[in-house]
């Protein structure tokens, strides 16, 4: 036994201080200091003398740095550069306009959860919320969402005017152009309400805000082109779109075929250097109305009239709609939710040089310009969408299966439809939290690359989710499209979503760990600068400063994910208070985990990585969760930790967590290098894998919440529109449910003197009239069962209609023209 205790001083040492993240020195002396113990104490003389050889042979190398550079450094720094990943000039590019926020910290194993607790809490300034109470408000009560998808298939001319009147389009231009200036907080707010009446008109308003014209121009618009466009834009004189996506190029943005060649023409009587453009775009929100086109295409010099590069790159100009050649197609038709949509196109138009967004100096910076925009737009409007429209769903789904009965019971006590609420409430509140923190990072001052395509492909995904169980707790209620029907056209928009600005397939399986591996990771970017770095000597310097750091992390997260795979990760320190502290503590390991698996991934298939789009999904998934769970503790926190909030917060966190260890599971049992997968495995589930989904008694208090009038309830209900007017059936059953929730006790003794048959009229109005006079009710009593009656009738009726008001009021003829047959192939 003598002869272990050595080695096992020299392993406990090196564990303790990698997971303590220590220095190799402080390594090294504590390592030395135990070995000197374990001699003193009478361990064996020559196992001591080894394990003193062991310790040297690793510290000697490492820590004399001529000999570290030359051993380890150099030839690691080769290989780094064998299996770096090739990036294109537009990967680069994607990598380098993004910024880092509280993301980096998930891909160090350690993360500073205080200092994600100690961001301030995200507020509303009062004119913002004024906004919110009064123009946001009144434009949700003007709102008919029948008639905008049914009979105009667009807004009607009031609300355009109202729009614009209240400067909706200009809420991200600086109020010295005449824009409301608004925070992204706000911008979120506003998205985030109107979607939960419209997906119609929460569209309408958000695309201008996001990427397009009026974005472009605040960033990198000249003096000249900011004080020309951005107070038409404002107030709405101009209505802008942005053409990027074409029939061959989608999420493929970079590949775009359209083009402009620099040459002279003639603009306004006079010949100025300009270039003529050739382009075919679809999908392009807004373009049937708008008045004002931004455009992305490839800029080409032949003729060096710019200088001597032919090929300029992506660069992004600004075309008026009256410009000659440009030519405005048809709308498009997006699934019964008719914003504004359709193609554009054009062949030789004619713009100088003057309408690129930026000027001449911008030219070939396009992809730059797009990268920070898409950013920063696909934080909010998609997430804020989606938000709305699950918060919604929650409460008014809550308060519909609390009034609807089946078999003498509300429909929601039924466990099946407990089931479906509880994921409609969980999915909820982690869409609020996760859209709000992206909205907060901008506000920050963060280029959010990644909460970005965290934010669009997690919201959009579980906002279609919570519409489909929405859509079978209603049945027949949500099937049947008319005035009445609050989720009908929710559940046919919500593809939409999941399509556009990046495919969801696309942004799962390239863009999210594609991204974060590199762009958050603490060392990966410094060692592909430093490899990349054409002076050597500094290059060498810098790779072997970061290798160093790297390696150190690299041990400390094996070390940190094996010790709590074999506790559960029950102990440790970790912020929070007596509840939450538990759950920073899992965060800790699925950190750790997924710090350790991007190391290991990047390792071992290098630049193959790029095409493993299954393990690279996967790997997303993990990142996107702790990422989530994270703005999911963020908002239980600053909302001061409310206890009524507590079965919301356990059910997203606890789905979450099992879908982190259904991700890592599959990334490891489908591992390239099965050898690796089998190591990573004893690493991260020594004991196997022990999250489970939430569970149903859990399920059971998340459905008791949307079904009772609570504070809980009210927090989620926050910030969308469930004013009980006419045009909003929704409003008007959330706010039923508190005199339903108050009738019942009357109800059921109403029922069971019926059971009795006590009663013997056959109307319900007689039935009620007989237990008055029987003594069965009071007067009070048969009044309030009255009024339960007729809004239970209110919250359950469905629409009916004539024929012809189901008919097409535009009829076409149906034998398309050959033109016509050839646009609809493309």
């Amino acid at each position: 036994m003598s002869v272990v205790v050595p080695f096992l001083a020299l392993l406990l040492t090196g564990m303790f201080a990698a997971y303590h993240r220590m220095r190799l020195p402080v390594w090294v002396a504590m390592a030395a200091t135990a070995l000197v113990a374990c001699w003193l104490l009478g361990a064996s003389a020559t196992a001591t003398i080894v394990a003193f050889v062991v310790l040297a042979l690793i510290a000697i190398p490492l820590l004399v740095a001529p000999l570290r550079k030359s051993l380890v450094t150099a030839p690691l720094l080769t290989f780094f550069r064998k299996v770096l990943p090739p990036l294109s000039q537009t990967e680069r590019i994607a990598l380098e306009t993004g910024s880092v926020g509280f993301e980096g910290e998930l891909f160090t194993g350690d993360p500073d959860w205080q200092k994600l607790l100690d961001y301030p809490k995200p507020q509303l300034t009062a004119e913002e919320q004024a906004f919110l109470d009064g123009p946001v408000e009144e434009l949700c009560r003007m709102v008919n969402d029948w008639e905008i998808t049914h009979i105009h298939a667009d807004l009607q001319p009031e609300l355009w005017d109202y729009i614009k009147k209240n400067r909706f389009f200009g809420m991200i231009i600086p109020k010295e152009y005449g824009g409301l200036g608004f925070s992204a907080l706000a911008h979120h707010k506003v998205i985030q309400k109107l979607s939960s009446i419209s997906s119609v008109v929460s569209s309408t308003v958000g695309v201008p805000n996001s990427l397009g014209p009026g974005e472009l121009l605040v960033h990198y618009g000249t003096p000249e082109q900011k004080e020309q466009y951005l107070p038409r834009l404002a107030d709405g004189r101009e209505v802008p779109c942005f053409g990027l996506t074409g029939p061959f190029a989608g999420s493929d943005a970079t590949s775009i075929p359209d083009y402009g060649i620099v040459c002279k023409g003639e603009w306004n009587g006079a010949q100025v250097l300009g270039v003529r453009l050739t382009f075919d775009k679809r999908y392009i929100t807004l373009a049937p109305v708008a008045t004002l086109i931004g455009l992305a295409f490839r800029m080409y010099d032949p003729d060096a009239l710019l200088g001597d590069v032919e090929d300029v790159g992506i660069t992004l100009a600004l075309l008026p709609r009256d410009t000659p050649g440009v030519e405005i197609g048809r709308r498009h038709f997006p699934l019964n939710s008719p914003f504004q949509n359709g193609p554009i196109r054009g062949t030789d138009v004619f713009i100088p040089l003057s309408q690129l967004v930026g000027g001449a100096d911008m030219a070939g910076k396009g992809w730059n310009m797009l990268n920070e925009c898409l950013a920063i737009g696909r934080s909010i409007t998609l997430p804020s969408t989606a938000s709305g429209g699950a918060k919604a769903g929650a409460v008014v789904t809550g308060a519909y299966a609390r009034i609807r009965k089946q078999f003498g019971l509300s429909i929601g006590r039924f466990e099946g439809v407990e089931e479906a609420l509880a994921r409609i409430g969980g999915k909820a509140y982690a869409i609020s939290a996760l859209a709000q923190a992206t909205a907060a990072a901008v506000d920050r001052g963060d280029v959010p690359s990644v909460p970005s395509a965290i934010a669009k492909y997690h919201c959009t995904s579980m906002g279609r989710e919570v519409i489909s169980d929405v859509m079978d707790v209603l049945g027949g209620k949500g099937i049947i499209l008319g005035p009445r029907n609050f989720a009908g056209r929710a559940w046919q928009a919500a593809p939409i979503g999941v399509t556009v600005e990046g495919a969801n397939i696309m942004t799962r399986s390239l863009l999210i760990f594609g991204q974060g591996a590199i762009l958050c990771h603490p060392w990966v970017m410094k060692e592909m600068q430093a490899a990349q770095d054409p002076d050597h000597r500094r290059g060498l310097e810098d790779f072997d400063r970061n290798l160093m750091g790297h390696i150190r992390y690299g041990i400390s997260n094996a070390v940190r994910s094996l010790w709590f795979g074999i506790t559960g990760a029950k102990f440790g320190a970790a912020p929070g208070d007596d509840y939450t502290r538990r759950y920073f503590r899992k965060l800790d390991r699925y950190s750790a985990n997924l710090a350790l698996m991007a190391d290991v991934s990047m390792l071992t298939l290098g630049g193959k990585l790029k095409f493993k789009e299954s393990l690279s999904g996967r790997l997303g998934d993990v990142l996107s969760h702790v990422y989530m769970t994270s703005a999911i503790l963020k908002r239980y926190h600053d909302e001061g930790a409310p206890e009524g909030d507590k079965p919301l917060l356990a059910w997203a966190f606890h789905d979450s967590v099992h879908r982190i260890e259904t991700a890592l599971s599959a990334a490891l049992r489908n591992f390239p290098i099965r050898p690796i997968g089998w190591l990573m495995w004893v690493l991260i589930f020594p004991l196997g894998r022990r999250a489970e989904a939430p569970g149903d008694r859990l399920g059971h208090r998340v459905a008791s919440l949307l079904m009772n009038v609570n504070e809980a309830r009210e927090r989620l209900a926050q910030g969308v529109f469930l004013t009980p007017c006419e045009n909003n059936p929704g409003g008007r059953i959330a706010s039923y449910l508190a005199k339903a929730v108050a009738a019942e006790p009357v109800e059921r003794k109403f029922l069971k003197a019926l059971k009795g048959k006590g009663i013997q009229a056959l109307d319900y109005d007689a039935q009620l009239d007989e237990a008055v006079r029987e003594g069965v009710l009071t007067a009070d009593e048969r009044n309030q069962l009255a009024e339960l009656r007729a809004i239970t009738l209110d919250a359950i009726t469905v629409d009916d209609f004539d024929v012809h008001e189901l008919r097409a009021a535009t009829h076409y003829d149906r034998q398309p023209s050959g033109a016509h047959a050839a646009r609809a192939v493309a």
